[in-house]
């Protein structure tokens, strides 16, 4: 029996998430199926858009049980509406920023988190006290590229992330990273490699 994985994305922006890129993480292991908000924030980039997100992704966690979801992964690091999305339905939901620090920490002695812009900073220094790994944060960097702008030009946005995952390294002696933004999906191998091309073997 297939298990089918709902991704909720919690943006009203049409095509941000594309479905070869779901089936590609699910292949002959679990379906995956999404779903997208139809009112709310064109993307993400700080606590007003987050919590202006909260109904319809809720809507949407609730749409997925009645449908026959076996579990729901919200496609955001803001993890918005993860404990409330919780209360409505009986199947897990899953917040990708809280899955990222708990394997973090297991992977590392520090972690550092490499988001699109500053402002969004305070939001996963909270999320780490409120997930119990405070002490396994080593920073919050930021690329500067806003989330509807990461794949206008894919070199640069790698470019910023190595710049920032090796100013993690070298000051902020972080062992293991984050990406701070689901739209970064499959940056991570660009990043290992240029990493390891600098000398640091860092899991992504």
């Amino acid at each position: 029996m297939s298990i089918n994985v709902r991704v909720v994305t919690p943006i009203t922006t049409k095509g941000f998430r594309r479905t070869e890129d779901l089936n590609a993480i699910g292949e002959n292991i679990f379906t995956v199926s999404h779903s997208e908000i139809d009112i709310g924030p064109g993307s993400i980039e700080c606590e007003y858009d987050e919590a202006m997100s909260l109904p319809g992704t809720i809507l949407k966690i609730i749409d997925a049980e009645k449908e026959g979801c076996d579990a729901v992964v919200i496609d955001c690091m803001g993890d918005p509406g993860l404990h409330s999305g919780r209360e409505c339905v009986s199947i897990p939901v899953i917040g990708p920023c809280e899955t990222a620090m708990h394997y973090a920490s297991m992977l590392g002695h520090k972690f550092s988190v490499i988001t699109v812009l500053e402002r969004i900073r305070p939001m996963f220094e909270n999320q780490s006290k409120i997930y119990g790994v405070p002490d396994k944060l080593a920073s919050v960097r930021a690329v500067d590229i806003p989330v509807l702008e990461l794949e206008d030009d894919l070199d640069r946005t790698v470019n910023h992330l190595t710049e920032q995952a090796v100013e993690a390294v070298e000051k902020d002696h972080s062992d293991v990273m984050i990406f701070g933004c689901t739209g970064l999906l499959g940056c991570a191998e660009a990043l290992e490699k240029n990493l390891k091309a600098k000398g640091y073997i860092i899991p992504v």
